[in-house]
């Protein structure tokens, strides 16, 4: 977030320059001031929409041929079906606000589902579950 804002900053300083430096030249006096509104538009519009889209995009995880879940193990560690919904999601990288936005639930919700999931996966961090079940191979 802090890279888009910056770029933002840094776009707006190089327009802002570009824009003096032709105000100064010939070419300000030759077109009318909607005109160069009309750019300023245009350029933030695209670069907004670059930035949405690169900021909302969606990570789509592949299935594995041949992957088929252990029942036996999920069972054995005894973990809920809500429980590997969100499992699956936190394999996917979203976070729990988005998850809580999959699922129609709150945040506290999904936290504690991920903390049960900590749990009964003996993991202290996300990357920790997703390694231990794998290892379990409840996930591919």
């Amino acid at each position: 977030m802090r890279k888009t804002i910056l770029l933002y900053g840094i776009v707006t300083a190089v327009l802002l320059a570009l824009l003096k430096f032709i105000e100064y030249r010939f070419l300000i006096h030759d077109l009318p001031i909607e005109f160069y509104l009309g750019i300023i538009a245009v350029f933030f519009a695209s670069l907004g929409i670059w930035a949405g889209r690169r900021l909302t995009r969606v990570r789509v995880v592949v299935a594995t041929p041949g992957f088929s879940v252990d029942g036996a193990a999920l069972e054995k560690v005894g973990i809920s079906s809500r429980e590997y919904e969100v499992l699956g999601l936190i394999a996917q990288g979203l976070s729990n606000e988005e998850i809580a936005g999959k699922l129609f639930v709150s945040t506290s919700t999904v936290k504690t589902h991920t903390s049960n999931l900590f749990q009964k996966l003996n993991a202290r961090r996300r990357t920790q579950a997703l390694q231990r079940a794998k290892e379990l191979r409840l996930l591919p």
